[in-house]
This record gives C-alpha cells, sequence and structure tokens, in this order.
C-alpha cells in the first residue's frame, strides 16, 4: 500500500551529510518521515523543488529582535518575519533588552511573546551579570533557553561583566556552553579619544584588534582554568583566528557575513555609520584572515548579528551613532554568493548554518534532513541572481548595507516544521514559531 504523507518535496537537490542527490522528503505532523523515491506515495500538499537546493533549515544564533523595549526599530513579529524572507528558520535572540533578560520572568516573558507570534522557531539567551551568577546553572535549563550570554565589552547597565572575577564567578558555576561578546572594557576607555567627530572610519582605531585579542586570550584561559566550554561571537581579527585555532577543546567560533564581505577603509566611505557594528569592519588583511579560519575548519557557525536601529538614528554624527545593522534576511544570499564565487563549499555552508548550530547548542531534531527531525528545510536557487534592496528587507528598520548589490543564489522557500512559511517571497502561513527544544534540558 502506498504511503501517504502530510507534505512531499518532491525532487529537489537535497543536501545533508551524506552529500548532495535528487531526493523527495516525505513529512507527517511536522517531521521528516521518509527520504527517497516517493513517485508512488501521495500527500495533502505537493511542493515541486526540482531545479531547487533543499538545505537543513538555515539557523541563526545571534539576531537582536529589541522586544521589549525598542520596538519602533524591530519586534519578535518583524524579525522573524525578516529571517524567514531570508530562507531563516530557527534564531537565537540576544538578552540586551529593556528591561534586559537577566530574570527567569523576563525569560519567561520573551517565550510567551514569541509562542505562534514568531514566524520562526526561537531561543533565547539568559544574560549572565556579577549579580545573578549564582542562578545561572538554573535558570540556563530554562524552557526556550540557548544558553548564557555574556558581554565583555561595552554593553547595556548590568549586562557587563568586565572583569576576570566576574568572569570566573559565571564559568565555574555554569553548565552549557556560554555565548561572549569579547572586547576588553578598559582599553576600549582608554582609547575613546581616538574617536573622530564625523568619522565612522575611526571605529576601528578606537576599537582596535589588540582589545578583541586580549578579551578572547582572558576568556579562553579561564575557561581551561573552569573547565568550561565558551563560544566566542563575531570574530573580527586575524590575531583572534590565530589564537583561537589551538583552542579548539574549549573554545567554538562564529563568523558574520559582514565582517566576511565588507573591509575598511570602503565601507567607512561608502556607508558612513551604516557600517558601524561591534567589533568593528576591519580592513582586508583581518577579512583574510578570518576568511583563512574559515577554511581551515576553525569557524563553526555563522550568525547575522542581526541589530537594527533606525535610519534616523544612523543618520547623527559618529560617535552618537549606534553601533548595528540588519542582517538576518541577507545572511543566505550573501553567504550563497560566496559559495557560487568559490570561497567556500555548499555543504561547509550548510556545516556552518545547521549542523554547526544544532551540535555546538544541542538542539533537539534540527540541523538535519534526517527521519525523526523537524521538516525544517531552506529551499534555494543556486543559479537565480537577484538584487538586494531596501524594499526588499521586512525588519522594521527598513535597510541594508547591501542595498543594490547583486547576488547569485536566493532562497526561494522557508519550510518551518513541515509548513512553508515562505515562499517565492510571500509570506505563505501565518505565523506558528515555538521553542527550540535542547538535549540538555529536554524535560524543561
Amino acid at each position: 500500500m502506498a504511503q501517504t504523507y502530510d507534505t512531499i518535496f518532491r525532487g529537489g537537490i537535497v543536501v545533508n551529510q551524506d552529500g548532495e542527490g535528487v531526493r523527495d522528503i516525505g513529512v507527517r505532523q511536522g517531521r521528516i518521515a521518509e527520504i527517497g523515491d516517493l513517485s508512488k506515495a501521495s500527500a495533502g500538499d505537493t511542493v515541486d523543488c526540482r531545479g531547487l537546493h533543499v538545505l537543513p533549515g538555515v539557523i541563526d544564533t545571534q539576531v537582536h529582535f529589541r522586544e521589549p523595549g525598542g520596538t519602533h526599530k524591530e519586534d519578535l513579529e518583524s524579525g522573524s518575519r525578516s529571517a524567514v524572507m531570508g530562507g531563516v528558520t530557527a534564531v537565537f535572540e540576544m538578552p540586551n533588552t529593556d528591561p534586559l533578560t537577566i530574570t527567569p520572568e523576563a525569560l519567561a516573558d520573551k517565550v510567551k511573546r514569541g509562542h505562534h507570534r514568531m514566524h520562526c522557531d526561537y531561543a533565547f539567551f539568559i544574560g549572565g551579570t556579577y549579580d545573578n551568577y549564582k542562578d545561572l546553572p538554573e535558570w540556563e535549563r530554562l524552557p526556550g533557553c540557548c544558553g548564557v550570554k555574556v558581554f565583555m565589552g561595552s554593553s547595556t547597565g548590568s549586562l557587563l561583566v568586565d572583569n576576570e572575577e566576574g568572569l570566573r564567578n559565571i564559568l565555574k558555576v555554569i553548565r552549557r556552553r556560554a555565548s561572549f561578546h569579547a572586547e576588553d572594557e578598559p582599553r576600549l576607555n582608554e582609547r575613546k579619544s581616538l574617536r573622530v567627530e564625523g568619522d565612522a572610519s575611526s571605529h576601528p582605531v578606537w576599537r582596535d584588534a589588540q582589545a578583541a585579542l586580549m578579551a578572547t586570550e582572558r576568556l579562553v584561559r579561564v575557561a581551561r582554568e573552569t573547565g568550561a566550554r565558551v563560544h566566542v561571537l563575531h570574530i573580527s581579527t586575524a590575531d583572534e583566528m590565530a589564537f583561537l585555532k589551538d583552542h579548539k577543546d574549549v573554545a567554538s567560533v562564529e563568523v558574520t557575513p559582514h565582517h566576511l564581505t565588507l573591509e575598511a577603509p570602503d565601507c567607512y566611505a561608502r556607508l558612513g555609520t551604516r557600517a558601524q557594528m561591534n567589533p568593528p569592519v576591519r580592513d582586508a588583511s583581518h577579512k583574510a584572515g578570518i576568511w583563512y579560519g574559515l577554511e581551515q575548519g576553525v569557524v563553526d557557525v555563522l550568525g547575522s548579528d542581526h541589530a537594527p536601529h533606525t535610519l534616523e538614528e544612523k543618520s547623527k554624527s559618529y560617535p552618537a551613532t549606534p553601533s548595528g545593522m540588519t542582517g538576518v534576511q541577507t545572511l543566505v544570499p550573501l553567504m550563497l554568493d560566496h559559495v557560487n564565487a568559490g570561497r567556500l563549499s555548499l555543504l561547509r555552508f550548510v556545516d556552518l548554518t545547521s549542523a554547526g548550530p544544532a551540535r555546538l547548542f544541542g538542539m533537539a531534531c534540527k540541523g538535519r534532513i534526517a527521519v525523526g527531525y523537524d521538516a525544517d528545510l531552506t529551499v534555494v536557487d543556486l543559479k537565480r541572481r537577484e538584487t538586494i534592496t531596501n524594499k526588499w528587507v521586512a525588519s522594521k528598520a527598513g535597510w541594508t548595507p547591501y542595498d543594490g548589490l547583486v547576488v547569485t543564489g536566493w532562497p526561494v522557500g522557508t519550510v518551518v516544521r513541515g509548513k512553508r512559511v515562505m515562499w517565492e517571497g510571500q509570506l505563505v502561513t501565518p505565523s506558528q514559531g515555538e521553542r527550540v527544544r535542547f538535549l540538555e534540558t529536554l524535560s524543561a
């Protein structure tokens, strides 16, 4: 008797841990039920994927969706809409909101806000501080929590942990892998005079490579002392990459599309403060060092560090301008363009955006196209040429630093737990996002 499925995705080039091949994918109750030749099977819905590549759902492990507190520039609905428009099926959202996500109540509030309001699946970081570290072993296991996030360099209020004692207190007690923004706060304070009024190109002069390296070295040293696992976010320097390659037993590594794509001084000449990020976009030598780390396997994951601000906020005079740019929607097309240019393979892209996040953070039933896993799929046309525009960006911020950039490789569809959420640039299913589950907290 022929099998029956809720949905069959037919004839796509499925990219998975065993390579690439034309296969059908049968979905039942939101999970992958069968992979192979399903020509004799039937389904309530059949999706023609011929000529398209079907990837495991892309997971963006670093976004700032600004809710609560900054919803004039983004919220959980708009940020997740931007995510699925760009082919992203799950996101990890950061704790520097207002109020800060540093209590169980604040975390539970975010999880509740996201349920069936966000378009993709989601989890939230809880911020580690000088005051809450004793409770983190319990709180990092709460439903919807992807782990602890610590800011070692300039951040909001009590989220800043800028000395070794505070860092050690956190790393001694937590059990899951924690994520870190590594810039040395004392050095940043000492160098503030190097900022030039009205000149965003002075941003990487102020927040120099040494500030990043000092913090990363300190983090790894304390991680070794305490036996902790750490995840170093948005590596921006060749120096850090050269250091981290010798410490992969304790430290995992994230890089961003903007540090792989933009470079100084050109980006500041073209974009001004719209290129202003923390840590900064640096010169070609650092970009080359980051690519070398990616090619050599030092890099574990890609994160967009989507951090939207309005154009009005960005139009102030540097250094009164906030750091941050949109990125969740452009992650897939930018990196597929790099794939087409031969800078990385499609399989490496899948490892960086699906298998890698699932492996590092212990995500349950995500990150692979495999029977029993959530039917999260990113469907792309590798040959399609499109122009990224501000108009295309679904973020409330309404702009991208890549406006006018022509890329080859484009997200055609976003499938979350078997439901087509985005298809051919249109939202086709009402928001049904749910919290991600983790292997270390399955009872949560």
